[in-house]
Parts: C-alpha cells; sequence; structure tokens
C-alpha cells in the first residue's frame, strides 16, 4: 500500500506543475485549465490522504 500512496503523491505533484505551468502560460485562455489541473492535482492529494490513513489504521 506504501507504494500506492507514493504513487498518488507523484501524480498529484505532475498535476500540480501543470496546473502553475497553465496559470503562468503567456498565451491567454489557459487559466481555465489551470484551475482544471489544480482541481485535479487537489483531488490526488485528498485520495493520497485517504490511503494513508487507512494504512496507517
Amino acid at each position: 500500500m506504501n507504494e500506492d500512496i507514493w504513487l498518488l503523491i507523484g501524480v498529484a505533484c505532475i498535476w500540480t506543475a501543470l496546473a502553475i505551468g497553465y496559470a503562468l502560460a503567456p498565451w491567454g485562455d489557459m487559466i481555465g485549465y489551470a484551475r482544471v489541473w489544480g482541481f485535479g492535482a487537489a483531488l490526488f492529494f485528498a485520495i493520497a490522504a485517504v490511503v494513508w490513513r487507512a494504512a496507517r489504521s
């Protein structure tokens, strides 16, 4: 189960990097994509937290 947690955190970090990239993109109309990637990153961090709590107990 430990590998699952690290995989989820890795995916969340990549999604966070994509959200930051889209938010800082020099061309217009990318902020909507940044919100989508940011929400996905938050979702993966939340799932990782749930899996971590389940593995701890």
